[in-house]
């Protein structure tokens, strides 16, 4: 299916490449044309991109899509090749494909931070060309409820000066997230069913509307916001993972192969996602196209449907059993159980290993133990064992640990390591291998490596970042030559297996 996908995504790019540049909406700018172009329109989204770049190919057909859709709202799209424009791309410190920004002409540059799909670069253009807070009247109210998936509209007199600052503010800080609007009209909001001062987000499903009416404050409305665009029964995809991760309340995942099963599975539920509204997020997911994501949450990859809750603040997991059946009766009590603190949560981990030698070996039933234990700094690689880059680091690793045990922080330094892919870990891990050390009394704030994976800089930034400022002397070094000789050897074999 993955497979199908990713042609599909390549043909549409390729038909979309054979376009003459004549039926194009998207302007292909060269360093000649770019600041005439960017000077002469108000707002501008530009692409630079690589002719051989998977994801700019991928993306080309909802560019277009974009450009046509926005082309009548004065809103331009264009694109750069950097495989011909090297220089104008590196002015705008290009460094990766495809990169979008826009542009409020040449000197008013900010990042493109939307999803890649039109129907998103489309809103997110259109909240760009409009001020933080639209003024609406009778005449435009009513355009303005739908030209977007959620919008907010305060009600607020002209001279409630208090409101109309806060809820600018709040305008200002979510306006790539959301439209806003504004009505001075006592009788339009009579005519809406408010008082002012309230604010009503419109929105494109469920019950469609929510009303606000408590005390304006930047937080509440921001909570406000966030909670009544969630849909009661959402879908957890690519262009929506994100957002439930950043959500700050756990979610509750709903599997199921088909769409039929999915609509029928996420209607049974819907009166338990009402009830823990703003509390739990509910969202069904596609296990045909991300079955694998399951394994994540502790369940079987090749039982569906199936039910999981995620806190996704600690990352822990809560599997509903994969042999009883979900109905809405089963699944009620398993949310009261999970709120209630009844259900202990799954942690997957391997065995806690019977003796340590070198490099500390943590795993999900031992991580409190070692990684935060608050007397010490804990240096922790995250890695996974099919990862290239984990494999090439290894001896190293082994060679920094060794070090360390022979040096005088021995007993307050501890180089560790953890499966991530076969350990249930508290820490957000993107990429392998992530490294990050956990200071001795500061265990809340890890720090994470980004420099270069040489033993003399790690150990500097466990100096510069530790507590106990460990730094090591060559002369400390010297003093496990045995250790040192053992990582050698796996250098070698490290090698050969890359």
């Amino acid at each position: 299916m993955q497979h199908k996908r990713l042609a599909w995504a390549f043909l549409a790019a390729a038909a979309a490449g054979f376009a003459s540049a004549e039926d194009s909406d998207v302007a292909q700018l060269t360093k000649d044309t770019f600041d005439d172009f960017v000077k002469s329109n108000d707002l501008v989204l530009a692409e630079f991109f690589a002719p051989w770049c998977g994801h700019c190919k991928a993306l080309a057909p909802e560019y277009e899509e974009a450009a046509t859709s926005l082309k009548e709202k004065d809103i331009r799209l264009a694109k750069v090749d950097c495989t011909e424009e090297a220089d104008l791309c590196k002015s705008f410190g290009v460094e990766g494909y495809p990169t979008l920004k826009v542009f409020r002409g040449p000197d008013n540059i900010a990042p493109y931070t939307g999803q890649r799909k039109a129907p998103a670069i489309t809103s997110y253009m259109v909240k760009q060309s409009l001020p933080a807070v639209s003024a609406l009247t009778k005449e435009t109210l009513e355009d303005f409820k739908t030209a977007d998936k959620v919008v907010l509209v305060a009600y607020v007199a002209a001279d409630d000066k208090a409101s109309n600052e806060t809820f600018t503010k709040v305008a200002e800080s979510l306006r790539e997230t959301y439209l806003f609007g504004g009505v001075a009209d006592a009788a339009l909001a009579e005519a809406e069913g408010v008082k002012a001062p309230a604010i009503v987000l419109y929105k494109a499903f469920d019950e469609g509307k929510n009303t606000f009416t408590e005390k304006f404050e930047e937080e509440a409305i921001k909570t406000f916001a966030k909670t009544s665009a969630t849909p009661l029964v959402g879908e957890v995809g690519p262009e929506t993972y994100a957002d439930y991760m950043s959500a700050g309340i756990p979610l509750a995942y709903i599997f199921a192969e088909t769409p039929e099963e999915r609509e029928t599975l996420g209607k049974a539920l819907r009166p338990i996602a009402e009830t823990y509204k703003g509390k739990i997020n509910f969202a069904t997911i596609d296990a045909k196209s991300f079955g694998a994501h399951a394994g994540n949450l502790n369940l079987k990859t090749d039982k569906f449907p199936a039910f999981a809750i995620q806190d996704t603040e600690k990352n822990l997991k809560f599997p509903f059993d994969q042999e009883a059946e979900i109905t809405f009766d089963a699944i009620k009590k398993f949310t009261e159980d999970y709120t209630s603190g009844k259900i202990e949560p799954s942690i997957k981990s391997e065995p806690i290993p019977e003796t340590q030698e070198g490099v500390t070996v943590v795993v999900a039933k031992n991580y409190e133990q070692i990684v935060l234990d608050d007397n010490k700094d804990v240096l922790v690689e995250f890695y996974a064992p099919w990862c290239g880059h984990c494999k090439a680091l290894a001896p190293k690793y082994d060679d920094l640990a060794a070090q360390y045990a022979a040096s005088e922080f021995k007993d307050k330094v501890v180089i560790a390591k953890v499966d991530a892919t076969a350990n249930d870990v508290p820490d957000e891990i993107s990429g392998f291998p992530t490294i990050k050390l956990f200071p001795a009394g500061g265990k809340g704030s890890p720090v994470t490596y980004k420099g270069s994976r040489t033993v003399e800089d790690l150990i500097k930034f466990v100096e510069e970042n530790g507590k106990h400022k460990a730094g090591i002397s060559p002369a400390e070094a010297e003093a496990a030559p045995a250790a040192s000789e053992k990582a050698e050897e796996k250098k070698e074999d490290a090698k050969d297996e890359l």
